[in-house]
């Protein structure tokens, strides 16, 4: 395409140099660059692949106008002839202008120029109206008079029009389609030189067209030919005019239009040649009258949609929550809203003059005036020059409290003054309900003492500051807690907990930190003073007076606890308190520090509570040692491990075998482990419950096989505190003796004096139950307890079993021989059955029969069998004393 536009460039020089008709030789290069402009275009918007902000469709409308405007230029000569004024010629060549015109304008993808449509016509009008004022003065006019017969000029006008339409919009475009543009803008402007000359030549009389002039389209078209094929980049940048140039080129052309009108009125010129100039002249005040009025509107409802907006803002301010302000940066109030006298209590107008710093804390009044000077920084990239600043701070109210406030200000150029808008947010309630919500976070909520997270986190804080030699933790359990809730209800367990917290914080120390660690357990963090003597900051350890003062503290505890009872729920609730005491060593992290006290806590309780304990190593590897015990057993009893032993209880007088005891025994593999190594740990860890069900069907199931035999045995089980006042327990109990066949009577249960003395009142229901159902009840260890005698009498038993400590001393100690005469008498006066434990020498075995004891059992009786040995020796009928003999 580009070869060809050089071909069109040839054939249009060639038509210039030859000698032939003017007419024909621009009707014949305007054909050749007219249809050389169309296949071009038409070629590109074709070829060329469209993507965003691609010209292809203005390339269409140019190419489509470019044809219509060659088929008027080839027929114009033919038409020349036609009387009408305005000839078919004529017509095509308007159309193929407006097509080229409107190609011209699409090849901006959105308009960049003027503000509305009655805007951008007014425009072209005037500036159409003030070239073609120009030209009929210059030119026109003068030609026109000496015309014999007037002709025309639609055709040069619509081109004007069309011309000076498109013009503002291509020249203020800045997307890549502007080349195009400028291209399409450069051909109708010399369509229009074009068919002013034409017209020119028509109105000479016996005139032609001059040949330059009639070659300014062709070559126009030639270079919009060769544009879509020259240009590669189409989507870099363009510059664009200036819009002050082309918002103000209309009025400057008809300024100069004015100018030359006035020079030619001036002149004296003659009158006949301007009788056009009025209707145009008047037409350009018309418009221009229009648009000061269209203009005036606009601007006076713009004004009062400002004026509304700022009334709205008014209203706003005054009824916000927020206080809105205006001063200068050096913070004098100039206005002020009236909502300050509702938040902050001061008379809007008793403000105004004074300064914001007046008002402001002194320790936040720096911040403030740092924010106030940013604002005037002659860094225009600053943050607070680029948007608003916000600053927190405590203004003082009329009433002289200080209230915490958020501001947000913002630069408020007005009058030529640059001041600072600033609003302001009262924030006291969001501040308390913060820091409510962190003492919540860090409280307790019953006893008002720290919780635990401020406790954990608070001790971390003193190791790492203060070093391990002179910090200790104590922790509190309150003794006899666990019934208080289910005696009086828990609203007055909570009430306890708050009167025994005010007795812990009279205890302690100013500088400590009390906190209530969960449910009735308390802990303090001693923080010792640094004329501690014992070097402790050096061996890492606590010195002598730092050890003191913790176990001075801790008794101080104990005894604030339990120096008086609680009133609570109109009673007397006493209770003691089991404290442990951990020292702080170097390397030891808060969390084991915390944990060895708990683990002493834990020790002093087990040893009988109301005393104080401090923490050594082996009480953690106890604790750790019971835990690893409390897994063993739970496989174990998951992998049947226990088996059951019998040791036979006999007639003292007769020798013969009337009950066994059940015993349990742990084979851990092929290692023995000692009834007395795991109990303790399966009580504690509640496995108790279900290894005491499994002895009870065990039992049962092999005493009521030997009863099946014809022998007349029963069955005794010792039972745990736990595994009484589990749930169903007598369910269970009913189920065994059920499932397995033995008589209720054939089965005594035992238990030792403290359980009746503790939990008395549930553990005397339960087994009120039990001998319900007809099963016989023992105590064991009988005489080692206290208020035995009451228990005896409120509750059914059937047997009491002397505690082996008094049988061991028989015709050794009086004072025991006499005891163990005692109980044996109680225990026949009262009708109940009499069992020695612990016989393991032949003089017991006589002093116990002499008293009259009926029952016992013992090493020398007999010990403890699996059930094939108690079977053998059923079978032989022998008695085990008779084989001791």
């Amino acid at each position: 395409m580009t070869a060809a536009a050089g071909l069109g460039a040839v054939a249009l020089v060639a038509a210039l140099v030859v000698d032939v008709p003017s007419t024909l030789g621009t009707a014949v290069a305007g054909v050749v660059a007219g249809l050389l402009a169309a296949l071009s275009l038409f070629t590109a918007a074709l070829r060329i692949t469209p993507r965003p902000g691609h010209q292809s469709s203005s390339w269409r409308w140019l190419a489509a106008g470019s044809i219509i405007w060659l088929t008027g230029v080839g027929v114009r000569p033919v038409a020349e002839g036609t009387p009408f004024v305005l000839t078919f010629a004529d017509v095509l060549l308007l159309v193929g202008t407006l097509l080229l015109a409107i190609g011209c304008g699409r090849t901006v993808r959105r308009p960049a120029y003027g503000r509305s449509l009655l805007h951008y016509a007014t425009n072209a009008y005037v500036s159409a109206a003030s070239l073609f004022t120009i030209c009929w003065i210059l030119v026109l006019g003068p030609v026109y008079a000496k015309a014999e017969e007037p002709i025309t000029l639609a055709l040069p006008v619509v081109c004007l029009l069309a011309t000076c339409a498109v013009a503002p919009a291509v020249l203020a475009a800045r997307s890549s389609g502007r080349r195009v543009g400028l291209a399409a803008l450069l051909v109708l402007v010399a369509i229009t030189v074009e068919e002013l000359a034409t017209a020119i030549g028509r109105l000479n009389v016996g005139g032609t067209t001059p040949l330059v002039a009639g070659v300014v389209a062709p070559a126009a078209f030639l270079l919009l030919a060769a544009l879509p094929w020259a240009v590669r980049d189409r989507t870099a940048p363009v510059r664009s005019a200036p819009s002050a140039v082309v918002d103000g080129a209309p009025l400057a052309l008809a300024g100069v239009a004015t100018l030359v009108l006035g020079i030619h009125v001036f002149a004296g010129r003659p009158e006949r040649p301007m009788a056009v100039l009025p209707i145009v002249v008047g037409s350009v005040v018309v418009v221009l009258l229009a648009k000061v009025f269209v203009l005036a509107m606009e601007t006076a409802s713009m004004r009062g949609t400002m004026e509304s907006g700022e009334r709205r803002l008014i209203h706003l301010a005054e009824n916000a929550g927020d206080v809105v302000l205006v001063c200068d940066h050096d913070g004098e109030i100039r206005e002020m809203a009236p909502s300050v006298e509702t938040t902050y209590g001061y008379p809007a107008r008793e403000l105004v003059g004074r300064s914001i710093l007046d008002y402001v804390h002194s320790e936040d009044a720096p911040a403030v005036q740092a924010a106030l000077r940013a604002m005037t920084a002659d860094d225009d990239q600053s943050p607070e020059r680029q948007g608003a600043c916000r600053v927190s701070c405590r203004v003082r109210a009329a009433d002289g409290t200080w209230r915490p406030a958020e501001s947000v200000a913002t630069r408020h150029p007005r009058e030529g003054e640059d001041l600072v808008l600033i609003s302001t947010r009262d924030v006291s309630d969001q501040v308390a309900l913060r820091n409510q919500v962190a003492h919540l976070t860090f409280h307790d909520g019953v006893t008002g003492l720290p919780n635990r997270a401020y406790f954990e986190e608070r001790t971390r804080e003193v190791l790492a500051r203060r070093g391990p030699g002179r910090t200790a933790v104590v922790f509190v359990d309150l003794d006899g807690f666990t019934g208080v809730n289910d005696s009086v209800g828990h609203a007055s367990g909570d009430y306890l907990l708050s009167q025994a917290a005010r007795r812990l914080r009279a205890a302690v120390r100013p500088d400590d930190t009390l906190a209530r660690w969960g449910g009735d357990e308390f802990a303090v963090l001693l923080e010792s003073g640094s004329s501690s003597s014992g070097g402790s900051a050096v061996s890492g350890g606590p010195g002598a007076a730092d050890a003191q003062t913790a176990i001075d503290l801790a008794e101080r505890l104990v005894r604030a606890v339990s120096s008086e009872p609680f009133r609570v729920a109109d009673r007397d609730i006493a209770l003691t308190a089991s404290v442990g005491v951990a020292f702080a060593e170097d390397g030891l992290p808060a969390g084991d520090l915390i944990r060895n006290a708990d683990v002493a806590m834990t020790r002093a309780k087990e040893l009988g509570g109301r005393r104080v304990e401090v923490f050594a190593a082996h009480m953690h590897a106890d604790v750790v040692r019971r835990l690893e015990l409390a897994a063993d057993l739970q496989r174990a009893l998951l992998a049947n491990q226990f088996a059951v032993e019998y040791q036979p209880v006999v007639d003292l007088a007769t020798s013969r075998v009337t009950a066994v005891e059940a015993l349990v025994r742990w084979w851990r593999g092929s290692t023995f482990v000692p009834p007395q190594q795991f109990l303790g740990a399966a009580e504690d860890t509640g496995l108790i419950v279900p290894l005491s069900e499994w002895i009870l069907r065990e039992a049962c199931r092999e005493v009521a096989n030997w009863r099946a035999s014809s022998w007349d045995i029963g069955l005794s089980l010792n039972l745990s505190s736990r595994q009484i006042t589990a749930p169903r327990f007598v369910e269970t109990v009913e189920a065994a003796l059920a499932e397995s066949g033995l008589p209720a009577s054939a089965l005594t249960l035992e238990v030792i004096e403290e359980m009746l003395v503790e939990d008395a009142e549930e553990i005397t229901s339960r087994l009120s139950e039990l001998r319900a159902l007809g099963v016989r009840l023992a105590i064991d260890d009988f005489g080692t307890g206290y208020a035995s005698l009451a228990f005896l009498r409120q509750l059914p038993v059937d047997m009491i079993k002397i505690d082996p400590s008094f049988v061991s001393g028989l015709g050794r100690d009086e004072t025991l021989t006499l005891l163990t005469r005692t109980i044996v008498r109680l225990g026949h006066d009262l009708g109940l059955i009499v069992v020695a434990e612990g016989i393991e020498r032949p003089e017991q075995l006589e002093l116990l029969r002499e008293m009259g004891c009926t029952r016992g059992q013992g090493y020398l009786v007999a010990r403890p069998m699996a059930a094939r040995g108690v079977d053998s020796l059923m079978r032989t009928s022998l008695s085990p004393l008779q084989n001791t003999a």
